[in-house]
């Protein structure tokens, strides 16, 4: 894996990522990801792993696809693990990620729920 910027406070993780996704980077997304990641997308669906992820971010980023910053909610950090989350600009109801903090102190992704939608009633 090439040296990339780390994230150093767990809300780094989606600035990275919407910099990374909009250079085309799906080896720089990957890399947001601990290696046994895991990740609900596409929806309906569940991909584990980093080599999983940056396959997936390959196909996603071959259409390029803009993605637009979105600001963070209140980070929950309880020790080594925090739970961010960001409301989406593109109504998908909610994003939040599990992430775990590094030996070298940087953040990385556990688990990634990028889209939750409101069950039909």
């Amino acid at each position: 894996m090439s040296e990339y910027e780390k994230a150093m406070r767990p809300e780094d993780l989606t600035r990275l990522f919407v910099e990374r996704s909009n250079a085309g980077d799906a080896a720089g997304v990957a890399a947001l990801y601990e290696e046994d990641a895991v990740m609900a997308y596409p929806p309906g669906e569940v991909t584990v792993g980093r080599e999983a992820i940056r396959a997936l971010w390959e196909m996603v980023l071959a259409n390029a696809p803009r993605f637009e910053p979105e600001p963070p909610l209140p980070t929950l950090v309880s020790g080594d693990v925090a739970l961010t989350s960001t409301p989406p600009k593109d109504g998908a109801g909610a994003r939040a990620q599990v992430v775990r903090r590094q030996p070298d102190g940087s953040w990385l992704r556990v688990l990634d729920q990028p889209e939750f939608v409101r069950p039909a009633s």
